[in-house]
């Protein structure tokens, strides 16, 4: 029988400040940031805090006069996506505070802890951008979506069973898994309904939601980060845990999460929005799940698919590289970007 994670101690007098593992490790659990056993964790932990942000700095005035004049096509598509976003997010809120009390290494509790706040903040947003735009019975209607949707039940499910799997049964494979499924999470089912929101914004459309939505980017690719090195780590640390199986496992739960995401793809966008064809949608989803899987030590699940065929996006995704004020929406970060003046992610 597979052994069972121990929960971190609240304290241990008879344990170093600094962990000796990150999971059935020991650790006094106090935390001094100039004592940790991994060299990135506290320059992650200082790239979190000055990423900080609040919805409510972002002006909704001119989402708010532009929304009567999006196509029905763009108000249903805008409204599932956001009711998608405000479901992951909230289990990511609950799953990162589970994953913590199994974290035996107060810097990687500490990070997590960073992260659930985060996770809070978006969802701040969501209820922020819909609070602006529709009236509130059809707010609480948008968040019921993941109940009754059934594209969004399916790919929701997949998800939530690795991480009530884990939060059910605490093993190391278990937790392996769920950090798999937690980089699907933030690192692949978020894509389509950013790469909506960019192609409004390239457009001059719904600049202030996608600005949050851009910083909401910008925090889960930290996020999908932090959880590459918990996951390498962790099988690095643990020579007894079969690394060759969940390198396979992870392969193999990216193909099926690149599926998930297009058949997404092709509910919300299909042949609808000319910025976004399809098939080059589907190239970038299999793009990203190479990248992904890749991130964690495994294989590509899609052979080929090396190059980012959505060349505009990355302008909207980086925003870290120096093209706009956010905040201010001066930026031409938002303005029309081609294939020409986009470039290459990988």
């Amino acid at each position: 029988m597979e052994k069972t994670l121990q929960q971190r101690k609240m304290v241990d007098h008879t344990a170093p400040n600094a962990s000796t593992g990150i999971i059935n490790g020991k650790s006094s659990n106090v935390l001094n940031w100039d004592n940790t056993r991994f060299s990135w964790a506290y320059p992650m932990y200082k790239n979190m805090l000055a990423n900080f942000w609040v919805p409510n700095e972002i002006n909704m005035s001119n989402d708010r006069k532009q929304w009567a004049s999006l196509t029905d096509d763009e108000q249903e598509t805008f409204k599932k996506i956001i009711g998608l976003l405000a479901f992951l997010d909230s289990i990511q809120t609950d799953y990162s505070g589970q994953i913590a009390d199994y974290l035996t290494d107060s810097s990687l509790s500490a990070l997590m802890q960073t992260l659930a706040f985060q996770e809070v903040v978006h969802n701040q947003s969501y209820s922020y951008v819909l609070s602006s735009l529709v009236n509130q019975s059809e707010q609480e209607e948008i968040f019921e979506y993941w109940k009754h949707d059934e594209v969004l039940k399916e790919r929701n499910a997949f998800i939530t069973q690795g991480y009530e799997a884990f939060t059910s049964s605490p093993t190391p494979e278990n937790f392996l898994k769920s950090v798999i499924y937690d980089v699907v999470l933030e690192g692949i089912f978020f894509y389509a309904g950013f790469s909506f929101f960019y192609n409004l914004a390239r457009n001059g459309k719904m600049v202030a939601t996608s600005t949050m939505i851009n910083y909401i980017n910008r925090d889960e690719q930290i996020h999908v980060t932090l959880f590459a090195n918990i996951f390498k780590e962790t099988l690095n640390e643990n020579p007894d845990l079969d690394k060759d199986k969940f390198l396979r496992f992870t392969e193999e739960t990216f193909k099926t999460a690149a599926e998930l995401e297009i058949k997404w793809g092709r509910y919300i966008i299909g042949d609808r929005f000319p910025g976004i064809p399809m098939q080059d949608l589907e190239d970038y989803i299999r793009f990203m799940a190479n990248k992904r899987s890749k991130q964690l030590g495994a294989e590509k699940p899609f052979k080929g698919y090396d190059k980012n065929p959505l060349k505009w996006i990355r302008a909207y995704q980086e925003v870290d590289e120096g093209k706009s004020d956010f905040f201010e929406q001066k930026s031409r970060q938002y303005t029309k970007v081609s294939e020409d003046n986009g470039f290459d992610e990988l």
